[in-house]
């Protein structure tokens, strides 16, 4: 099935990794695309290293992308991590594949939304796929088995608290 996390909210990319641990919890792996992050000291990334069952992939780079003009070299890790994620999928090399951020990396047109969603759909039958990230197109959405939209109603980083290890990266 395919199983899109999407909205304003906080949770999307935590919300996919409690499915990971529920299905590590049956034996299955899970292999993690984190597009647009490339930073070893996330949370997610560190526990990985504890879990045999979960594999995080990152995909980008650790700095800010200019999404109304990324760099180049922004689009080709995009590329090169879609690809990777999609041999992964046609290997079925792991029971969950999470594709996380790819909503807005979709968004903001860094991949091309027919051909990611063309893929998806022929490829949800065989594998469990989970998406993350803001702004999922409707394309994503509508042949989606399972949507949640995350909708921020207060978050403390409006109140000056900075992000904090182990609950927000």
């Amino acid at each position: 099935m395919l199983q899109v996390y999407t909205g304003t909210g906080k949770g999307k990319t935590t919300a996919a990794l409690g499915a990971a641990l529920r299905a590590g919890g049956y034996g299955m792996k899970t292999i993690v695309f984190s597009f647009l992050k490339d930073d070893p000291e996330y949370g997610e990334v560190r526990a990985a290293k504890n879990l045999n069952f979960i594999e995080i992939r990152q995909v980008g780079r650790d700095c800010f992308v200019n999404f109304r003009n990324p760099d180049k070299i922004d689009l080709d890790l995009a590329r090169q991590g879609w690809e990777e994620a999609k041999k992964a999928i046609l290997n079925k090399v792991a029971d969950v594949i999470i594709l996380d951020e790819i909503n807005l990396v979709l968004a903001t047109k860094m991949l091309p939304v027919e051909e990611v969603v063309k893929f998806l759909s022929q490829a949800k039958n065989d594998i469990e796929i989970i998406t993350t990230g803001r702004g999922a197109p409707q394309e994503l959405t509508d042949i989606a088995d399972l949507v949640t939209d995350m909708q921020e109603v207060k978050h403390y980083l409006s109140q000056g608290i900075t992000s904090r290890n182990g609950f927000d990266h």
